[in-house]
């Protein structure tokens, strides 16, 4: 069939790596915050003393603290409190999730995503990632729920080359039966995954997120020497198609991509229907995620 020609295709990938080199590093002060988080002879005031520059991020942890998921008798008032109670784990989710909301929070015409689709996708696949990770010995839960929160990010810049190519990459897919980011890959010379891993290296974040955005939806392609990480990339690649088989933000994509069996038996799932069940009641906490993003 008809795709684009070898120049516009060869301009688009220039533009597509230019994209990703421009992408705003994340603020100096959440990358000093993250130091603080993973240095073990941080204090809880240390961080608080951090992320005081940041007054939505502190106004969110009070929030978080003060949940009806903690339940505690008293209201938690100070933000070093606070951060004792939660753990430098789940702050260090917060101030990345905080960070790279701003990203894609918006309209992403190109997948067929409403504004706060793609976001909402993503903490989905986030808390998923978090529940199946709680399961598997020797996995970090917190590391899967920001794994699977920055999983999709390759979309950000994807965007708008796939609104341009469009109309090709549909009639691949419908006609031919291309899966859609083998489509992706064929007319704009990347697809999501691939620069989302580019992303990933490009905010010098742990290589696990790197690996599971790259290999999302192709865990079997992981290489030989990130093999250790293969448990935790079959995690996000679960979540994920889990999350879009249960309708949240399918997009123009999402029923394109089916869960590989050799990760669910990684994984030891042998009943998927029972864990979309256990998943459905994680989606309203998703929800109320989603209003603390908005409040803050």
């Amino acid at each position: 069939m008809q795709g684009l020609d070898e120049r516009t295709r060869d301009l688009i990938q220039r533009r597509v790596l230019k994209r990703v080199n421009d992408i705003p590093s994340l603020p100096q002060f959440v990358i000093d915050t993250l130091k603080k988080l993973d240095d073990p002879k941080s204090s809880a005031q240390d961080v608080a003393d951090k992320l005081s520059r940041d007054e939505g991020l502190v106004l969110r942890i009070l929030r978080l603290a003060n949940s009806a998921y903690y339940g505690l008798p008293r209201r938690i008032t100070g933000v070093s409190e606070a951060i004792s109670l939660l753990g430098f784990k789940t702050v260090k989710s917060i101030v990345l999730a905080a960070s790279v909301y701003k990203f894609m929070d918006g309209s992403f015409t190109g997948y067929a995503l409403d504004r706060g689709e793609l976001w909402k996708h993503s903490l989905s696949v986030a808390f998923a990632s978090r529940y199946l990770a709680k399961k598997i010995k020797g996995l970090d839960d917190e590391e899967a729920y920001v794994a699977g929160m920055v999983h999709d990010i390759g979309k950000i810049v994807l965007n708008d080359y796939v609104r341009f190519g469009y109309g090709i990459i549909a009639k691949l897919v419908e006609d031919d039966q291309v899966p859609f980011m083998d489509a992706e890959r064929q007319v704009l010379g990347f697809d999501h995954a691939q620069v989302g891993g580019l992303i990933m290296e490009q905010w010098n974040l742990p290589e696990t997120y790197m690996l599971a955005a790259r290999y999302h939806h192709s865990p079997w392609e992981l290489p030989e020497e990130s093999k250790a990480h293969q448990v935790f990339v079959d995690v996000i690649h679960v979540a994920n198609i889990l999350c879009l088989m249960l309708g949240v933000g399918l997009g123009a994509d999402g029923l394109q991509y089916k869960i590989h069996p050799e990760s669910l038996e990684r994984l030891g799932i042998a009943d998927v229907e029972v864990l979309m069940s256990d998943l459905v009641d994680l989606m309203a906490k998703v929800d109320e995620e989603m209003v603390l993003e908005d409040a803050g």
